[in-house]
């Protein structure tokens, strides 16, 4: 264990038609992911993956788990370039968290492919049957930010950075959290999501999850992993349930879990999946970082000469 890398792995907008499909191609072990991914489902995730259309990609319950195959792949694939590579502490946001205990051997493959293809089908339903949305807040601190939220009605969803928190709430909510963040002058942007994801509105999903979760397989991890709810390493087996739930309907708390992965001593991090919004708030959040995108097999080789 090396406590001065960390691992983090990729949320949900950063997917991407052909994500992982280098990866498949290149490393006999990353193609045996996206099939027993497919096996699992009963359905071809690889081949919509792999070719779109991005309509269907996008869809909740297909982006999950999409993302998070892509992403154990090009983890795969790193430890498997450079088997000596080891990390100290492992966090995700949102459903990279799942990802995450994966990646530290809390959870199986197959369990979290079923844990992802569910928790998104359910956030999918409940953003169905309440309309919501969400707006980025930069520019403002958090403190401004949730006093916008308690003035138009909103949730805060995501604390994010410093300057970037979201909110969410009805497309009424978010409209007037927009406009109030921009007459304080912050930038708001207003977000392409199904719905408001870690806010009240997901309440329903978490309650439809909850005996999937139960019927899981899940172990201490073997290194830490932070939790997107308290900002803090799991707990046990019961604890990690108990807090994933939680997670989906409150917000993600990422600016404490990357205080908490510096107090660790963690200084190089590797993102894994698609995108890089993680490294970019980390570049951010902590000056001086080494940072790695681990998504091809390209970046696994340039990934894999750096870290070894």
């Amino acid at each position: 264990m090396d406590s001065a890398k960390a691992a983090l792995f990729a949320g949900q907008g950063a997917q991407a038609v052909g994500m992982g499909k280098d990866l498949a191609e290149a490393f006999p072990s990353c193609k045996a992911l996206f099939d027993e991914a497919d096996s699992i489902l009963g359905r071809p995730l690889s081949k919509t993956v792999f070719e779109g259309p991005a309509e269907a990609l996008v869809r909740t319950d297909v982006c999950q788990p999409a993302i998070f195959v892509a992403s154990a792949a090009a983890f795969t694939a790193l430890r498997e370039t450079a088997p000596g590579v080891s990390f100290g502490v492992a966090a995700g946001l949102s459903l990279g968290e799942w990802t995450a205990l994966w990646a530290a051997g809390a959870v199986s493959f197959a369990d979290a492919v079923r844990i992802l293809e569910a928790r998104g089908r359910f956030m999918q339903e409940a953003c169905e049957a309440n309309p919501s949305g969400m707006v980025s807040i930069l520019k403002l601190d958090p403190a401004a930010c949730e006093a916008i939220a308690a003035e138009t009605g909103c949730a805060v969803t995501n604390y994010n950075a410093a300057a970037q928190t979201v909110l969410g709430g009805t497309h009424e909510q978010v409209a007037a959290a927009a406009a109030a963040a921009t007459a304080k002058g912050g930038r708001a942007v207003v977000l392409k999501t199904a719905g408001a994801y870690h806010s009240p509105f997901m309440a329903p999903a978490a309650e439809k999850l909850a005996p999937v979760l139960a019927a899981a397989k899940i172990e201490t991890p073997a290194i830490p992993v932070l939790s997107n709810y308290t900002g803090k390493p799991h707990g046990s087996p019961d604890e990690i349930r108990a807090a994933m739930l939680a997670q989906i309907a409150h917000p993600v708390r990422w600016t404490d879990c990357t205080a908490a992965m510096t107090a660790t001593g963690a200084s190089t991090f590797v993102e894994f999946g698609p995108g890089a919004v993680l490294t970019g708030m980390l570049k951010r959040a902590v000056p001086g970082a080494t940072l790695h995108n681990v998504n091809s097999a390209a970046s696994v080789a340039a990934a894999a000469a750096a870290l070894a």
